[in-house]
């Protein structure tokens, strides 16, 4: 999916008139395709990539309880089966916490990328 989303996002940048300029000044296609299209195509990229950590936290659940491996996962579902509540709280508000800091990072790796964004 990350694949197909990225070479939509650059075929789509590649059409844009910026980079019709830069090539039309003779600037070399890989430092187009690097300096300027990837910088701009990225961002959508990075947002499906911050947004997987959910799935990714989600899908650790199941392969921790399936192949009985330690882990947050296996933790809050041991301790939703032994009704440790406070620990089912902790185990919820740490995973929320992973996703939360997971996003900001995306979020904040914006501005690296597109420093339209760092003005504001």
């Amino acid at each position: 999916y990350i694949a197909r989303l990225t070479r939509s996002s650059m075929l789509e940048t590649l059409d844009q008139e910026f980079i019709q300029t830069e090539k039309s000044f003779g600037i070399p296609r890989y430092y187009i395709l690097y300096k300027y299209a990837l910088k701009k195509a990225i961002k959508p990229i990075i947002a499906v990539i911050g947004l997987g950590i959910g799935r990714l936290l989600g899908g650790a659940v199941f392969v921790e309880v399936i192949f009985n491996r330690p882990g947050l996962g296996r933790l809050i579902v041991d301790s939703v089966n032994e009704r440790d509540l406070p620990l089912v709280r902790g185990g919820v508000l740490v995973a929320a916490l992973l996703f939360v800091v997971a996003n900001l990072i995306a979020d904040i790796s914006y501005a690296y990328f597109d420093p339209r964004i760092k003005q504001k």
